[in-house]
């Protein structure tokens, strides 16, 4: 056990024992070593280590592994670039991963979070804190967990909107006014003269809470415990143990690595001053002590510390969002996708049984179509979020294209009834010919060509035609062609996000997130236009299901 260790006192047998294999990725051997032993002393047997993130990942693919705690900043391969490659691997995409930065830019953390990553700890954490995050990310989430008002918010109504409307969460007990004001910061003044220790005491006490320390080795116990210093004064010439001992030691421990050091030294040479610089000093200040001097310098870094915590705060927050939008996309996908999928399909049966009546399969089409625009709004809402962001996997099936395309005819008829339009569906199969099948997603399919021959209906003149053809071949394509020219000026940018024209209540996401469900389905989408017939056609190709062996390859494909 290093130094400092002995104050972890979280215990948790359930989650953490010998049998869990721990993966520590660190190019600091030192660091290596300290984390090891803050595991160690939390119970566990096995931990591996790995001094670069190309390592850890042949390791990873090699062995069995429970969770990884990675350095961010690494040569070879970086902490991030490995968990970028284990979530591209499906067994390794979901394996705990608590990330260690001393610093990191936003859109750097936003990458972290969109690769699945358990938590973040900001240098320097106490032990307390690492044991904390060690046990979080073991600990398997539950949907279960998300409030109601957040799982099931309004459609359109986003997750942050979701969260600032949320009633505030019951205290058992009052947080009074004293525990809701933020510490002082802390400094910590190590010194072996008692002349100094009481001078700089003086000078800070009303500002900061101020420790001090007679030894090198008493400033390293401090330092490494579990309420380490936010900045520390730093005498150079101690007996046992000298200043650059102590900065040494302390950059080779978690807790005190970034915790930034002020020499106060009588030492003026320039080679003194070197050295300092080298073990990480932030500044060096001559002893006899200028206060006029040492006061805004003390306060510069200080300012520096503030901010430094807030970031950890940050990514908790991030973190926090980042898993209850998944916990509500998990709601949103089994919860109550499946159940929609059970009811279109009772729904279905029941209208083309030949018993029901003419009035009672009408009012069976309504309640269809209800469901299919509520399953719609949900693959816009959960799986675009997926295919935007890079993180959409297709499980790729058979696919009755044709009867999708006519079922969405059908619902656009009445749907578009005032208009007058004549929607046609052609198969174009001839009579005992088995219908093709896509290989695709059934749900992603329907929201495509609803999107699709919503559009062309509302841009078709009244009593104009709209057809829907479906063309055999590999791969298959389905043609929807109406009435009207798109406008030269959006033709570029027609299946752009946001583009609209001429259409009360726009969104111009429709042909946006046509685009991007065809692709998701390895697909393509085209636009063609002719001026001189006053006419637009939108071609889209999907993969033709041809047998077994195609499936397995798509599958393959997704996984890849």
């Amino acid at each position: 056990m290093t130094r400092g260790d002995r104050e972890i006192i979280i215990n948790q047998p359930e989650i953490i024992d010998k049998q869990t294999v721990f993966l520590v990725v660190d190019d600091f051997e030192p660091m290596r070593k300290v984390t090891s032993g803050q595991l160690r002393s939390m119970g566990a047997g096995t931990i591996l280590t790995a001094n670069d993130g190309a390592q850890a990942l042949r390791m990873l693919k090699e062995q069995r592994v429970d969770i990884v705690l990675s350095d961010w900043n690494m040569p070879v391969m970086s902490g991030l670039e490995l968990l970028q490659a284990m979530h591209a691997v499906d067994k390794l995409s979901r394996l705990p991963f608590i990330m260690i930065t001393a610093e990191a830019e936003r859109h750097r953390i936003d990458n972290a979070i969109a690769c699945g990553v358990s938590d973040m700890l900001v240098k320097p954490y106490t032990t307390d804190r690492f044991a904390k995050s060690v046990v979080k990310a073991l600990r398997p989430r539950s949907s279960s967990s998300v409030p109601v008002h957040l799982a099931f918010a309004e459609n359109g109504a986003t997750l942050a909107t979701s969260l600032a409307t949320a009633p505030p969460a019951a205290s058992a007990e009052p947080v009074s006014q004293d525990a809701q004001k933020p510490a002082r910061p802390t400094i910590l003044v190590v010194d072996d003269t008692p002349d100094h220790l009481l001078l700089i005491s003086h000078l800070f006490k009303d500002e900061y809470c101020v420790r001090i320390a007679h030894s090198g080795g008493k400033a390293l116990d401090i330092c490494q415990s579990n309420d380490p210093p936010d900045l520390v004064l730093l005498d150079i010439m101690m007996p046992g143990m000298d200043g650059f001992e102590v900065a040494r030691r302390m950059r080779e421990h978690p807790t005190s690595e970034t915790i930034p050091v002020i020499f106060v030294s009588a030492m003026t040479g320039e080679e003194a001053h070197l050295k300092g610089m080298e073990l990480g000093a932030v500044d060096f200040v001559e002893k006899p002590i200028d206060p006029v001097v040492l006061k805004p310098r003390v306060r510069n870094f200080m300012r520096y510390v503030g901010l430094h915590k807030q970031l950890q705060a940050e990514i908790d927050g991030m973190l926090e969002l980042a898993h209850l939008r998944e916990d509500v996309e998990r709601i949103t996908r089994h919860d109550m996708k499946g159940p929609l999928a059970g009811v279109i399909g009772l729904v279905q049966a029941l209208a083309e049984d030949n018993s029901m009546s003419h009035k009672h399969v009408e009012q069976l089409r309504v309640i269809e179509e209800t469901a299919l625009q509520v399953l719609n709004m949900i693959n816009l809402s959960s799986e675009l979020f997926k295919i935007e962001t890079g993180h959409f996997k297709l499980d790729a099936q058979p696919v009755k294209i044709g009867a999708i395309l006519r079922r969405v005819v059908e619902i656009s008829r009445v749907a578009f009834a005032e208009k007058h339009l004549i929607i046609s569906v052609d198969t174009d199969v001839p009579l005992g010919v088995e219908m093709p099948l896509a290989l695709g997603d059934a749900m992603l399919c329907y929201s495509l060509f609803h999107n699709l021959v919503k559009n062309a209906c509302e841009a078709a003149p009244e009593s104009s035609r709209v057809s829907v053809t479906l063309v055999d071949g590999t791969p298959l394509r389905i043609l929807i062609q109406n009435q009207g020219a798109v406008p030269v000026e959006i033709r570029d940018r027609f299946f752009d996000k946001f583009v609209t024209n001429g259409k009360q209540a726009g969104t111009g996401l429709g042909t946006y997130s046509a685009r991007l469900l065809a692709e998701a389905q390895y697909g393509a989408i085209a636009l063609a236009v002719s001026d001189q017939e006053g006419q637009t056609t939108i071609t889209v190709t999907l993969p033709r299901y041809a047998g077994e062996w195609l499936l397995r390859s798509a599958q393959v494909i997704s996984m890849a």
